[in-house]
């Protein structure tokens, strides 16, 4: 597992972080947190192009690439009061899913038994099942629980055949027993799938989904504060995995299944500060970002800022003190 060179892009770390090799763990002992790359597009049904998503997430920025990110509202600097390694891009062989996935999972297993927290830029949606597997290897199977954004369920049975593939990655990590059914919250499901027998599966599994419609109607922080109730409880820790395609396409057009009607980019940023602030993360993963299909990196940038505002809040939630008050003012000179 050493690092994997610069096949999708040069090989630079996440806005100039220090880097490491998952190969040798004395690269990375006090590490916080370990950037991965997983540039892997070989679960794709529709547009591919999510090899290129680390490297574009990992420098889709307009600043300097000095390893430093203060963050204006919740004043932390999360690249540098976290010790936060990029261990580059895992070899990912597009023509062999099963190895490809296999040798993910092995990378992010061997961060998390050091303690520190795999942040895995993606790569298609497949990639979420050795992510959280990996993760819970080290915490414990059935005792992580799954936050979920994404436009669709990726609870699939099959596709093309295979049991491997960017709409199944859900299924198979209940199955395997890694993740619990009735500790998997999904946010911002809609549009046209899945069918009836896929839903009665999760219904069976005792999923909780939040589908756009309801959380328009409730509002986005109360059905977040719901979910958390459930993540956390009978729960070590909980795995943060975000699909780019929660966000409507007019904000977030590079990725490779855009379905109308998401969430705005402000929504999923807040909600991904909540939740690194206010439950214990112990693993996340950002994918389905297609540089090819994108506008002027906008999605990049996204994506780009989505790592930030978890990196800025896990900081923030480990220094303690008072809880953050989104209402307090930034600077105030009367």
């Amino acid at each position: 597992m050493t690092r994997y060179g610069p096949m999708f892009g040069p090989d630079v770390t996440f806005l100039g972080v220090a880097r490491c090799d998952i190969g040798e763990p004395a690269t990375y002992a006090d590490a916080d947190v370990v950037i991965v790359g997983a540039p892997f597009d070989g679960g794709t049904t529709n547009r591919p192009g999510t090899r290129f998503g680390p490297s574009a997430m990992r420098q889709a920025c307009y600043l300097e690439h000095d390893g430093s990110r203060p963050s204006l509202a919740l004043r932390t600097d999360g690249l540098r009061d976290l010790k936060v390694y990029d261990a580059g891009d895992v070899e990912m062989f597009s023509g062999d899913i099963e190895r490809a996935l296999g040798a993910l999972e092995e990378a992010v297993a061997a961060v998390a038994a050091t303690g520190a927290i795999p942040l895995v830029l993606g790569g298609d949606h497949s990639i979420t099942l050795p992510d959280a597997k990996g993760v819970a290897r080290h915490h414990g199977y059935g005792r992580v629980s799954m936050v979920h954004f994404d436009a669709h369920a990726d609870t699939g049975e099959i596709e093309f055949g295979s049991l491997y593939g960017h709409g199944l990655p859900m299924r198979r990590l209940i199955e395997s027993g890694a993740i619990r059914g009735d500790r998997f919250l999904q946010i911002g499901l809609r549009g046209y799938w899945p069918g009836p027998a896929v839903l009665d599966w999760m219904a069976q599994r005792r999923m909780r989904s939040y589908e756009m419609s309801e959380i328009v109607a409730r509002g986005v922080d109360e059905c977040l504060t719901e979910a958390f109730t459930i993540a956390v409880d009978e729960c070590d820790g909980v795995f943060l995995s975000v699909d780019i395609d929660v966000v409507d396409p007019g904000m977030a057009p590079g990725t490779g299944t855009p379905e109308p009607g998401g969430l705005t980019a402000r929504q999923l940023l807040d909600a991904v500060r909540r939740c690194c602030l206010e439950l214990p993360v112990v693993g996340v993963d950002v994918v389905e970002v297609s540089p090819p299909y994108d506008h002027a990196d906008i999605t990049a940038y996204l994506g780009n800022r989505v790592v930030l505002e978890a990196l800025s809040a896990i900081a923030r939630r480990r220094q303690g003190g008072e809880p953050w008050d989104p209402r307090r003012p930034l600077l105030d000179g009367r």
